[in-house]
C-alpha cells in the first residue's frame, strides 16, 4: 500500500513539474510574439488595435468559425510556429498577419465587409500584403529577406494557381523578391543570408523567375513580368 501511495505521489509530482514547464514554455513564446509584434506595430506607426495570441489548437478551416479578422487579433498557431527559427523569419509571419488585419479596418460598416473580403482573398490583395510586409519588417529593423524564407519554407507548391485564391508560392516569392530589389537592394548582399540554407534553396527554385526579372532590369520594361 505504501508503495502504491508512493507511486501517486511521485506521478503527481511529476505532472505537476511538466504542466510547470510547458506553461514556462508557452509564456515564453507568447512574450516573443508579443515583443516582435509590438515591434512591427510601434516603428511602423499602426494607429489601429491589434493583438497576437498563440495557441496550440489547430487552425480552423472553416471561414464562418474564423471571428479573429473582426477582432483584429493575430493568432499563431503551434504548427506554423514550428518552422520558425529566428526573430526575422517571427516578424516575416507577424507582418503579413498585420498587414491583413490593419485592411479588415477599413471600408463600410467598421471594415465588416472587408474583413469578409480579406478573409475569402484573393491574388491581388496577397500580393499587396506580401509587398506591405516587407515595408513593415524594414522599417522595423528586420530582414525582408526572412519573408522569402518562411514562405518557401511553409507553403506548399501547387501544380496551378488558376483556380485559385492565391498565387503560386513560386510567384509570389518572386514578386517578393523583384519588389526587394528595386525598393531594398542593400539586403540582397546581407550575409547572413547568403550562406543561409533556406535563402539558398531559394535561389536554387527560383533560378527562372530570376533570369526574368534580370531581363526587366536590363531592358528597364516597366510591364509586369510574367512569373512561373
Amino acid at each position: 500500500m505504501k508503495k502504491i501511495i508512493a507511486i501517486c505521489i511521485l506521478l503527481l509530482c511529476s505532472n505537476a513539474v511538466f504542466a510547470s514547464a510547458f506553461l514556462e514554455e508557452q509564456n515564453a513564446i507568447q512574450s516573443r510574439i508579443d515583443r516582435i509584434g509590438t515591434d512591427l506595430l510601434n516603428y511602423n506607426k499602426i494607429p489601429k488595435r491589434i493583438v497576437f495570441t498563440y495557441t496550440t489548437k489547430t487552425k480552423k478551416a472553416l471561414l464562418s468559425t474564423d471571428k479573429t479578422l473582426t477582432k483584429r487579433q493575430v493568432i499563431i498557431y503551434d504548427g506554423l510556429y514550428q518552422s520558425v527559427q529566428t526573430d526575422d523569419e517571427l516578424a516575416a509571419m507577424l507582418a503579413h498577419e498585420i498587414s491583413t488585419a490593419v485592411k479588415s479596418y477599413s471600408g463600410i460598416w467598421g471594415g465588416a465587409l472587408d474583413s469578409i473580403q480579406v478573409a475569402l482573398g484573393s491574388k491581388k490583395f496577397e500580393t499587396v500584403a506580401d509587398k506591405r510586409a516587407v515595408d513593415y519588417m524594414v522599417h522595423a529593423g528586420y530582414s525582408p529577406l526572412a519573408l522569402i524564407i518562411f514562405i518557401n519554407k511553409t507553403c506548399p507548391q501547387k501544380r496551378t494557381d488558376r483556380f485559385s485564391r492565391h498565387n503560386l508560392t513560386s510567384k509570389r516569392l518572386a514578386r517578393i523578391y523583384e519588389y526587394i530589389t528595386y525598393k531594398y537592394p542593400q539586403y540582397l548582399t546581407d550575409e547572413n543570408y547568403i550562406n543561409n540554407e533556406y535563402y539558398q534553396n531559394f535561389l536554387l527554385t527560383s533560378v527562372n523567375n530570376r533570369k526574368l526579372l534580370e531581363e526587366k532590369i536590363q531592358t528597364k520594361s516597366t510591364k509586369e513580368v510574367k512569373y512561373e
